[in-house]
Parts: C-alpha cells; structure tokens; sequence
C-alpha cells in the first residue's frame, strides 16, 4: 500500500511540475499577440459569363486600384489554365480592405446556381473572374 502511494505521489508531482513549467513558458508571452489578416485574390480563365453578371474591362481604374488584382489576372491569363485558380496574397493590416474593395467597389456577381462568385473582368480575349478567397484566415505573428 504504501508503495502504490509512493508512485502516486510521484506521478501528481511530475504533472504539477510540467504543469508549473507551461505556465511558466505561457506567461512570459506578452498578454496579446499582434494579429495579422491574410485575404487571396484569386483569379481563373472561365469559358462563360452568366447573363446576369456584368463585365469589367482590365483597363478599369477601380479594378486598377485593388492591390493584386492585376497581378492575380495577369497570372491566371497567362497560365492559360482554365481548370485551375491562381492567387496572389496578401498579409498586411490592409488585407481586408482588399477583400471590401473588391466586393464593393466593383459589379461583384453573386452567383445562383451558374458561373462563379466574383467579378468578371474582360483581359484580351479571355474573360477572367476574380475573387477574395481564403480570407477568413487569421494567424499569430510568429516569434
């Protein structure tokens, strides 16, 4: 009895000190991590645009002013890959004021049951749709 006393003391002591030592290494943390956004413009080649969706030239000034937006087309443009998206990431305070910016500042389609969300953009004589993707993401700075 006594020995299975002994080991029991033993094992609440090792797991009151690993406990100890977490705590230890968790406080030392600063109390609050910066957080930093991260959005995608994603960007692919499609073949169709629904009726009800609205075309933007490449040339739009508004399309122009979204970070990334060029480069996301121009990449899935010349990827030629139809099956595939191409993104282009950000991971910045500015993040989210891409994803606003490109939903609200440009004739986004919500798309139904045809097509994609996203807006349609006119580049040569491929039509890309682009849209923010994966930008419910929210990381901790890395130390």
């Amino acid at each position: 009895m006594m020995r299975r006393g002994r080991k029991l003391g033993l094992s609440v002591l090792a797991v009151g000190a690993a406990a100890l030592a977490g705590y230890v290494v968790r406080s030392e943390r600063p109390t609050r991590e910066p957080t930093r956004a991260r959005a995608s413009i994603g960007a692919r080649i499609v073949e169709e645009v629904p009726p009800s969706a609205t075309v933007v030239d490449v040339s739009s000034r508004r399309l122009g002013e979204i970070p990334g937006a060029r480069r996301a087309i121009d990449r899935a443009v010349s990827a030629d890959d139809r099956d595939r998206w191409t993104e282009v990431t950000f991971s910045d305070d500015d993040a989210w004021s891409v994803v606003d910016a490109l939903r609200g500042s440009l004739p986004y389609h919500e798309a139904d049951d045809e097509g994609y969300n996203g807006v349609y953009v006119k580049h040569g004589e491929d039509i890309v749709v682009i849209d923010a993707v994966g930008w419910a993401r929210v990381e901790g700075v890395a130390h």
